[in-house]
């Protein structure tokens, strides 16, 4: 694991490591090269990672993964690559999603203290930034703001997924299956109030603590509770955050992704293809999904916003030798690009105007 600490190259302000958790979700078969291609694309060497194939996915697709992981020379030496070996089951929709997620922040928390931020990503995720874009611009914010797309304005979902009883088999089944529906309903519950957004987050180390540890016992009651709602992962998060006083008040409502959905809207968002690219960087986003593999639209993010070139790392201050990025170098050097101003033209909008206090868990 990576302990090199920070030498403030910037005014006052350290720089803040992240945590990229890739999550397996669908675990198709080829698909091991979506993911292997997404972690180049995003990796720092003041970051930790955390890779996740699904129990679904072939035994030889993780042993694949864990080797390369293994044998990479930049992987190897730094180690800050962590590949969960033992897979969990995964179902869509059902809570294992969310036990995943907590899974793999527990992992995070009892392997290092030194990052800020956490990041849920799946293989169907790309950057429009590099690192460096993302590491500059976090290190010039608040660090107790988790970005966390969120309403209590349930609308339809109150009755097709608050309602309703649901059972993941993956709780208890190595087999794959579809969630289930258990009768009878439930009606909305009255010792807490429900909120739902974007699966995608940005959360605090303070909130992860908080979520594994539960001093007050909320966020265990509520992964009970959400062990039988639909599309656990859009709201346990949310209705965690938006019920605690002390980490409502540091909810900024984005998850800093580039997200399209087709009209009328489908049950999954839309591909996004080349005719999404003027869309996807005048969002200023960090992040877009999803993505088919190896899409042209993946080159041109690649040639035109991260500079990355023959599957290789996104360059940035950290690389040196020959080929580019093959060594590293200073850690503390930062580049930052065109994609930091985006970046942070979006957060100022979302974090900093002055209607934040009113928009926040309401």
């Amino acid at each position: 694991m990576l302990k090199q600490k920070s030498r403030n190259l910037l005014p006052l302000l350290s720089l803040p490591r992240f945590l990229d958790l890739l999550t397996w979700f669908l675990g198709s078969k080829g698909d091991l090269e979506k993911l292997w291609r997404t972690l180049h694309s995003l990796y720092h060497p003041r970051n930790q990672y955390v890779v996740h194939l699904d129990l679904e996915s072939p035994a030889k697709e993780r042993l694949e993964l864990a080797s390369r992981v293994e044998k990479h020379p930049i992987f190897s030496k730094v180690g800050n690559v962590y590949m969960i070996s033992k897979a969990n089951m995964v179902t869509y929709k059902g809570p294992t999603m969310v036990a995943n997620t907590l899974h793999a922040c527990a992992i995070l928390l009892k392997m290092g203290k030194d990052w800020d931020w956490f990041i849920n990503l799946s293989a169907s995720d790309y950057p429009l930034v590099t690192q460096d874009d993302l590491i500059h611009t976090f290190s010039t914010i608040n660090r107790n703001l988790n970005f966390i797309e969120h309403t209590s304005k349930l609308e339809w979902k109150a009755d097709k997924r608050a309602m309703p009883l649901i059972v993941d088999p993956g709780l208890y089944s190595t087999t794959k299956a579809d969630i289930y529906w258990a009768m009878p309903r439930r009606s909305l519950p009255t010792a807490f109030k429900l909120f739902t957004g974007s699966a995608w987050m940005v959360l605090t180390r303070s909130f992860v603590e908080y979520l594994i540890w539960g001093w007050d016992n909320l966020p265990r009651t509520l992964l009970m509770y959400y062990s039988n709602f639909v599309s656990s992962p859009e709201g346990y998060f949310h209705t965690v955050i938006c019920n605690v006083p002390e980490y409502a008040q540091t909810a900024v409502s984005h998850d800093l992704h580039f997200i399209a959905w087709d009209n009328p809207p489908k049950q999954h968002p839309h591909t996004l293809t080349l005719n999404d690219t003027n869309h996807m960087i005048a969002s200023g986003a960090a992040f877009a999904r999803k993505f088919k593999r190896d899409d042209p639209v993946l080159d041109k993010i690649d040639e035109d916003l991260l500079h990355r070139k023959n599957g290789s790392f996104t360059p940035g201050g950290w690389c040196s030798g020959k080929p580019k990025c093959s060594e590293v170098g200073d850690l503390d050097k930062i580049k930052p690009g065109p994609g930091a101003h985006r970046l942070k033209r979006l957060i100022a909008r979302v974090a900093f105007n002055t209607k934040l206090k009113q928009n926040q868990c309401k």
